[in-house]
């Protein structure tokens, strides 16, 4: 998991608010991808380092944006 380091706390706290917005988004609307999205940060903040963990969930919400975007 690596080293409990600041950047890595702040990180973990951020990605795990903006992934229960998702979470909480996702089970109101009934809509799938953001829910799991939400889940999956959630869980990547607690496993990854700082800098990929942000990295990872940017991607993941370009991707919920894109699939939501193309009617899914």
């Amino acid at each position: 998991m690596g080293a409990w380091t600041e950047s890595f706390l702040f990180a973990s706290v951020f990605w795990s608010a903006v992934a229960s917005g998702y979470v909480i988004y996702g089970w109101r609307q009934r809509a799938m991808i953001p829910l799991f999205a939400g889940i999956l940060m959630s869980v990547i903040s607690f496993i990854v380092p700082a800098l990929p963990m942000s990295l990872i969930c940017i991607a993941l919400m370009v991707g919920v944006w894109w699939l939501v975007r193309q009617g899914y």
